[in-house]
């Protein structure tokens, strides 16, 4: 059991960055600054262990994965009627957005509440 919670815990960073690079890539952009700002912010996170940063990055994407919800929901109702496409939108966007946030919430847990010794081991 624990194995299974360090190995949780050490995830969180580096599914975040995996959900960076899917934005950056799906945004159809060379150059995306936010995508690259937010890797680099994780990867000193992955180096610092800074528990400031490590609280801030995730509530960001926190608050940023439920403004996207409330902006699927609403592309979602401009559909004519609940189709195919529609539930592929749904199904897919709000997986991509719930699952940020899950890993979100982990990484918020691992720096503001475990100690500082629990986490680097």
């Amino acid at each position: 059991m624990k194995l299974l919670k360090k190995i949780i815990l050490s995830l969180p960073e580096y599914l975040l960055i995996a959900a960076v690079l899917f934005y950056w890539m799906s945004a159809g952009q060379p150059i995306n600054y936010i995508a690259i700002g937010l890797i680099i912010a994780i990867v000193l996170q992955i180096i610092f262990k800074n528990k400031m940063v490590g609280i801030a990055i995730p509530f960001l994407l926190i608050i940023t994965s439920l403004y996207m919800i409330l902006a699927l929901i609403s592309e979602v109702r401009e559909f004519p009627s609940f189709n195919a496409e529609a539930k592929t939108l749904l199904l897919f966007g709000l997986t991509y957005f719930l699952t940020t946030m899950l890993v979100s919430v982990i990484m918020i847990y691992k720096y503001a509440i475990l100690p500082s010794k629990q986490r680097s081991s």
